[in-house]
Formats: structure tokens, sequence, C-alpha cells
């Protein structure tokens, strides 16, 4: 081994091309925080205000004069008024306090063990085993582990565990999906129908739709197994699913589109964007720094940053702009009928059309989204792959994807089609697809195979 030394060629992004790719690539929520961190670093960028149209600022002087009016004859009765008393700063405090707040799982259980006639010693047991089940509902933990950390026997941790079960919703502390779906039953009062028997022999068989087996083995007609399905299907299997609490996620589209008539307006969502530029007063400072070398080098280079900062949101704003016109142009049969004539596009067409590189449009559509008057799409969804019809006609994708959905949903459900079957059917459409294509759409469309699909 040694050590060699030698001179090599090497790309390298620079600092300002990796800033504009970042741009770029930000959806409007993170160019919102990206903006919000430049203006905190770079003291020579400040916001300016858009200027609002006359006619905008009419209507607003309108809308706004007579609101304006409504709080001030507000003010002017508050200000007659007695002042707070103590029943009111009460009443006002019980209003805030009832503020209703969506409970957990685990502290709608927890008020009902508060409620109950339990013994004290069981509640601190009951509250171990609150605190071992999980969101949906289910318990996940032994009698063992549960004695373990409440100091008793698992016999008694069992019996505990029984009362748990006991409470609402059903189904909850269970241990096991047939477990969870037996206490549901004996709830409802059928803790020995043919519900129950077939969840605590045969869930495995009635999960991949073996009715004819099952009827066989417990010696019932098919029609009484399905009807039992049926009711079973009905049940829930995870009961801590009404408590469930998920976060909102917030979409801010980056464009745009609305129907003007037989066309379509495409325009950027401005307004989330902050508008920005570099103050006057430390233009007038660097002309007036004189012989202050660090300080005039400081503020030229500042200004030389917030001006690249800007010129790069508004590159970006052009670029999304430009790629969003040509989705519009090549995808007109889509916003005039529907998904199912979304047409084959890819980034390399859309990129020679706008006069930019492949990658800057895959970085361009990366995260953002296209309101339009069919609904929120992102705007990757517009570039499909495609086939070719027997016709000679490309449709894309999705096209197929909805062709195979709209199968699936008028077969008959007694007979339901296979996949050779709808690869034959695709055919006399045009549509030469492969049957494991035909699988990979159906399951990504949430479609299950035919044996699972078929009711008797």
């Amino acid at each position: 081994m040694e050590q060699i030394q030698g001179l090599a060629l090497q790309q390298t992004l620079s600092p300002q091309m990796q800033q504009s790719l970042h741009i770029l690539q930000a959806p409007l929520m993170e160019l919102r925080q990206l903006v919000a961190a430049e203006l905190q670093t770079n003291p020579v960028l400040e916001e300016e205000i858009r200027e609002v149209p006359p006619e905008d600022r009419e209507e607003r002087s309108r809308d706004g004069g007579a609101l304006s009016d409504e709080w001030n004859e507000y003010f002017a009765q508050r200000a007659t008024a007695e002042p707070w008393t103590a029943e009111a700063l009460e009443r006002r405090q019980h209003f805030f306090d009832s503020q209703t707040k969506s409970l957990s799982l685990q502290q709608h259980v927890l008020e009902q063990i508060g409620s109950s006639d339990l013994p004290a010693g069981d509640r601190g047991i009951a509250m171990v085993i609150i605190g071992n089940i999980d969101d949906r509902g289910y318990l996940r933990a032994t009698d063992e582990e549960i004695a373990a950390q409440a100091g008793c026997a698992p016999e008694k941790a069992g019996r505990v565990v029984d009362v748990v079960q006991g409470l609402d919703p059903a189904g909850v502390c269970a241990r096991t999906l047939a477990e969870c779906l037996l206490i549901q039953l004996r709830r409802s009062g059928r803790p020995n129908g043919l519900e129950s028997r077939i969840v605590q022999h045969y869930l495995e068989d009635l999960a991949r739709r073996k009715l004819p087996e099952i009827a066989r083995e417990l010696r019932v007609p098919v029609a009484e197994v399905q009807k039992a399905a049926e009711s079973i299907a009905r049940l829930e299997p995870k009961p801590g699913r009404p408590f469930a609490t998920e976060d909102e996620l917030t979409i801010i589209p980056d464009v745009i589109v609305e129907r003007d008539g037989a066309d379509y307006l495409v325009s950027l969502n401005n307004d989330d964007v902050p508008s920005l530029r570099v103050g006057d007063g430390y233009k007038d400072m660097l002309s007036q720094t004189g012989s202050n070398r660090e300080v005039r080098d400081y503020l030229r280079d500042k200004i030389r940053g917030g001006r690249f900062f800007i010129k790069c949101i508004q590159q970006r704003q052009q670029t999304l702009l430009n790629i969003a016109r040509e989705i519009i142009e090549r995808q007109r049969e889509f916003f005039d009928s529907g998904p199912a004539h979304l047409r084959p596009m890819t980034m390399s067409k859309v990129a020679q059309a706008a006069g930019v590189h492949e990658t800057t449009v895959s970085r361009a559509v990366s995260g953002k989204y296209m309101a339009t008057p069919r609904g929120l799409f992102e705007l990757k969804y517009f570039f499909t792959s495609g086939y070719t019809t027997a016709e000679g006609e490309s449709v894309s994708n999705e096209s197929v994807r909805q062709a195979i959905a709209e199968i699936v949903r008028v077969e008959d459900t007694k007979h339901p089609l296979s996949d050779q079957d709808i690869v034959a059917m695709l055919a006399e459409r045009g549509l030469p697809i492969a049957r494991r294509t035909v699988a990979k759409y159906r399951e990504q469309l949430g479609i299950r195979p035919s044996h699972l699909r078929k009711s008797f």
C-alpha cells in the first residue's frame, strides 16, 4: 500500500446551487419555514407588503367599516356595563373548564373503574391492567406480568382482567382477536351460537372465506355460515378505534386550477409565499460605510445572498407554473372527463416542453399538490406510464386501474371473476395486460382475490 498524489477533476455543487435545489424541492409549508429562517439570519431582507388592488381595497373598506361599527357599538355597550362580579367570573371559568376534550381509551376505562364498586385493593391492579392496554384496545401483558407489576397473585390479576373485560367498549382488554370477538358475542347474548363456534375454531378459515369447508365441519348449511360470517363482520376487531386520535394533516396546494368556461386557468398559491426585498436602508448604508472595509464586506455579502435567495424563489415559482401549464395541456381529457381518461405522461416529455432538465421536473413536483375542480391531487399523480391499445391509442396505468375497479364492481359476487377472467375482459376492450399486472393493480386498489370476494 502506498499514498500517491494526483490531480483529478470532480464536479461539486456550490452552496448557492444546493440552496437553489432545496428551495425548488420544498413544498409550500416548508418554503415558508425557509423564508422565515432566512429573514432571521439575513438582516438586509425584509418582507414586502403586497398592495391591494383599488377595487379590493374599496370592498374591504366597506366590509371593514361595517365590522368596525359593530365593534364600536359592542365596546360602547361594554363601557356602560357593570364590572365583572365574582359570580360572573366563576361562570366564565366554568365555561372554559367545561370545554369538551376527547378522552383516550385508557381514560375512558379508568373513569368506569372509578365509578364502580371494585374494592380499593383491586383498583390498583385494574390501573396496572389499563396501563398495559394498547390504543387498539388489546391487553399486552400476561397475568404473571401484571401480578409482578401490581404485587399480587396471578390468579387475582386474572380475576381483575375479567372485570375490566366487562367494561365499555365491548371487547376491550382482550389478548387476541378471537377473544375480542367472543366478548362482544357474549355481550350481545350469543355466547353459544354458530358465530361463537366459528370464532373459536375456524377464524382462520373464515378469513380465507372457506365457507363450504366450515359448513361441512359444523354440519350446517352454507347459507347459515354465510349469515354468521356477515354477523361476525359487523363486530369491532379494534375496540379502541373510536378513541383513536389522529393528527390532522394540512395540505396547502402550490398550484390552483380553476375552470373558466371551456378553458382552465392556472395560478400559483402566492398568498402563502412571503414577498421579499432588500431593504433600502442597507443599500444606503453600504454607500456610507466609508473606509470601514469589514462593515462594507459584510453588507455586500448579505445583500448578494439576499438577492440570490429572492431569485431562487422566483425561479421556483416560474418553473412550477410552467410545469403546471404543461400538465393541464397534456391532461385536458382528465380535467374534462375524470381519472379514467388520464393519459400517459413522462417527466422527460414535460421537461423538454418546459425547457428544463428532467431532474428539475422531478424536484419541482416532489411533495407538491394541485387543487383542481376534480379535487386535490399530488403533482406526481399526473406522471404515469401506460399501454398501447389494439387501436394504437395510449392509455395510462390509472385508466387500467379504473377499468379493473369497474369490472369488479359490477361482477356477480356469487361467481367473482378471477384475475385471468379480468385479463380476458380487458383484452376484449383492446388492453393487452398480463395477469400478474392485473394482480398488482388489484392489490393497489385494495380488492381481494376472487375466492375471498365470493358470497354464498
